[in-house]
This record gives C-alpha cells, structure tokens and sequence, in this order.
C-alpha cells in the first residue's frame, strides 16, 4: 500500500477516535418574576367624631323642627294636607277620656272597663312621652304591671295569672272593684366609676296591695312596664324584615360578645308567627296589635282584633258588668288611631356639629353601645304609607332582643324572649324627655334617673360597654351626655 494512503488511513482513523464535541444541553427558560402587587393601604376605621348626612334629622323627610313641650306630638313633616286631617282624627281618639257603659251623652266613647288602668291613651303616655314609676307614697299611675304564671297561653306567649289576668287593673267602673295597687320601695345601689367619683343608682322593688280577689297564685311572675314614648312608630314599622333577620347574631358568630336576636310572635290577622318589634321585648308584631292590645289592657275597651273584655273567671262583678257594644271601640276609631301612631313625626336635633357632641358620639361608638343601638337605616316600603317609604333614619336601635343581666332581669318570659332579654330602645328624642314628659326616667321600669344611670344599669350583653363607661375619664363621660342629650 502506499505510503501516503496509509497516512490518510490512520489519520483519518486517528480523528475518529478523538471525542466528540457534545452539544449543551437545552436551556430551561428563565422563570417570570411576578410585578410586585401595589401595596393597598388598609382602609382607615370609619370616623364617628364628624357630622354624617341626615343625622340632624332622624326621622328624614317626617322630622320636625320642636323642642318644645309638645315635640312629641306633631304630625310627620311630609304628610299631604288630607292625610294631616287624617292625623288629627286619629289624635281625637288618643286623647279622648272614655266613660262606663251605657251613656247616652257620648255613646262613641263609652265601654271603659269593667276594670281599667286609665280612660285615655294620653293619661298614661302624657304629651307622647315616657310614663314614670311612683315615688314615695304615690300609687302608680303611668306604670302598670304584667302578670303571668309558668307555662304559655295557646300561641305560645305568657300564660296570665288566673285570678287576674295578664295585667293588674288598678280602677273598676261601678260596683267593681278595682284588682289592685301598686307602689314601689327604692333602695340606694351605691358605685363609683375608675376614677373615684362616687354615683347612686336606684333599685326598684314591687308592692303589690288592696288585692281584691285574694292572694296571687304563689308562682306568679311580675313586670313593671312604664309607658314608651310614640314617636316614629311608623318608621320602625317600616324598617323592612329582612335588616333585622340580616342584624340578629343569636349565636354571636362574630365572637363580638354581641348576640341580638328577634322575638317570634303571634299575629291574630295572619293567624300565625311573625317577628316582633314592638313593646318592651318585641312581643308586639304591628302597630295594630300594640293599639289594641293597650285599648284592651288599659282602657278595658274591646276592638275587632280582641272582642272579649278583660275579665277573668274569678270576677264575677267584672264579668257582669255592662259593656259599651261589640266591639266598643269602632273600626273608624281603630283605624283613625292606628293612622295616628305611624305618623307621630320624631323631632330634629340641635347642636349636631358641637364639639362635645361630636366627641361624645365617638365615645358611643368606641365603648361598644352603637352594637345594640345601631344609629341608622333605611325604611324598606310599608304598605299605605309612602310617607315612611324609602326614609333614612336615626332611631339608634335594632329592635332584638338582648340579653341585659341579672340585675335588669324580670324573670318573665314573652314568647322567645327570656326574663334577662329586652328589645333595644330607640334613642331618638332621647334629648326631648324632660321638656315633653316632665321627667328623664328611663328603662323599663323607670328605675333609671339619667341616661347615665340606664348604662350603668346594663349587664349582660352589654356589660363591657358599661364597663367601658365606669372607666372614662370625666370629661368623655360629660362628652358621651352630651351626645345622648343631643338626640
């Protein structure tokens, strides 16, 4: 073989025994680096120490300027020049002084009795305002007493004391005599705030004398009621159901210590269960129900929602007794009166933009007390009244039930609601009670003097928010009175 093919052989051979080159191996791509995300501030808690819009006028369009003695009895601001008259109709009948049966002088307002409280609605809620408890020796006037024993009447509310009824009647028309009276003996309940100033809340207990059938039933339960102020009846009526379902927390599943719930009740017109709103612990369904509950109640006086007089089986003189007609009270009376209190306007407040008032409006909120007494919200649409429609208002409640403590606690149930559960007042007018009913007297039972002394009173539910209020300083506390003065 030649030489130079031999070469190129083993050359060849040479380079194909040298390793190969490899070639890199893929390269992953690169991962994308997000954008980093704007940062969202946190939203600033809401600020309560400014004016809002609309809070000067709690009961919006139907608010009315007076702050005078007769605030609480004005016609609502948007009512048509018709339906005023309507208005003045149904505050006749509010006003009248009914008489006993048979009359001929006034036959439209006879049927007081057998057994009654007082002989007009006005008596007991004198200028539209609060009733009071006794002091000293005085008889109670515009505080009644509820009555019941264990166990529930057949739709499910309280079951009435079977001598007296559900309510203790402290007049008789006639021959018949009166059930009983009431005073009320009051003990000194000493405190003091944190920071050493001394107060003296007032402690309530019942008497229950001139009984005219005999003793009690041994298990029977008391509650003293004073009468509530009127105004901005129709408004609440409004305020559509399913804000108070959305409001109620009855397992507290927000751990704020806060556990409203509403009362479930019966309503004689639908024949079945409904919320309730109305009375001390929401055991009224409507307006209509809590009129003529209070006409038979109070005045002794029959409707077509309760036909039978209030007399039970034991009172025989009571039983006897003539009556003023079936039912006493017209359906032209009962719907005027109706009219009437829907359309009781809530007066404007004053001073909303003052510095204590602003600053004491941010302790109420601070303190816990807007949980139970929410400040605001808008009227769903109540039928027949357009006037109440769509309103935003200031009532600073929620119309649940709550949980108060033992030391408010009456031990009587109402439906759903236990002896420690009272609705949530409504706030509005609060400013206005001593120049309408003469008095400041607050809670249930008027025990409290001041609105001051209505917290302190409170447990429950709300005994963080009063202990709260025990620990301010004197000046937030002088502020938080001058905001509850405000409205």
């Amino acid at each position: 073989m030649p030489v130079l093919l031999l070469l190129t052989l083993l050359g060849v051979a040479a380079c194909d025994s040298e390793p190969k080159a490899l070639a890199p191996p893929p390269t992953e791509p690169e991962p994308e680096v997000p954008e980093p995300e704007p940062e969202v501030p946190e939203p600033e808690p809401p600020r309560f120490d400014v004016v809002e819009a609309g809070e000067d006028r709690p009961g919006g369009d139907t608010s009315v300027d007076d702050s005078g003695a007769a605030a609480f009895t004005r016609p609502a601001g948007n009512l048509s020049l018709a339906r005023r008259a309507e208005f003045f109709v149904g505050e006749s009948v509010f006003e009248a002084n009914w008489v006993a049966a048979p009359t001929n002088t006034n036959p439209e307002r006879d049927g007081l009795g057998p057994v009654f409280h007082s002989v007009s609605c006005l008596a007991c809620h004198l200028g539209n305002g609060r009733g009071r408890p006794p002091e000293g020796g005085e008889v109670a006037d515009t505080l009644l007493v509820r009555l019941s024993v264990p166990g529930t009447d057949s739709h499910g509310g309280p079951k009435p004391e079977p001598t007296y009824g559900d309510q203790l009647q402290p007049r008789g028309v006639g021959a018949v005599p009166a059930e009983g009276q009431v005073r009320v003996e009051w003990t000194d309940v000493p405190g003091t705030f944190v920071d050493g100033e001394a107060y003296t809340l007032q402690s309530p207990a019942l008497l229950l004398t001139d009984l005219a059938h005999g003793p009690l039933s041994p298990d029977t339960r008391t509650s003293a009621r004073v009468a509530q102020p009127m105004v901005g009846l129709g408004l609440l009526a409004a305020v559509d159901e399913a804000t108070l379902l959305a409001w109620a927390d009855p397992d507290d599943a927000n751990g704020d210590g806060i556990s409203g719930r509403p009362n479930r009740v019966w309503n004689h017109l639908l024949g079945r269960e409904v919320v309730g709103r109305f009375g001390w612990k929401a055991n009224q369904p409507d307006i209509e129900h809590q009129n003529a509950a209070a006409l038979l109640g109070d005045l002794g006086l029959t409707t077509t929602l309760f036909p039978t007089e209030n007399c039970t089986l034991a009172q025989a003189a009571c039983g006897a007794a003539p009556h003023g007609g079936v039912p006493e009270v017209s359906e032209r009376q009962r719907v005027a009166l109706d009219f009437y209190s829907h359309t009781v306007a809530v007066p404007t407040r004053v001073g909303v933009d003052t510095g204590p008032v602003l600053r004491g409006k941010a302790v109420f909120h601070r303190v816990g007390c807007a949980k139970c007494h929410r400040p605001s919200v808008t009227t769903g649409t109540l039928a027949g009244y357009p006037e109440l429609s769509g309103q935003l208002i200031w009532p600073y409640s929620d119309l649940l039930l709550h949980d108060l403590g033992e030391a408010l606690a009456d031990g009587r149930e109402d439906f759903l609601a236990s002896g420690r559960e009272w609705r949530t007042a409504p706030l509005w007018g609060l400013g206005r009670a001593r120049a309408v009913s003469g008095h400041s007297r607050l809670l249930h039972d008027g025990r409290a003097r001041t609105p001051l002394e209505a917290v302190l009173w409170h447990g429950g539910e709300a005994a963080s928010a009063r202990d709260a209020v025990r620990a301010l300083a004197k000046e937030e506390r002088d502020a938080l009175v001058a905001f509850l003065d405000s409205l």
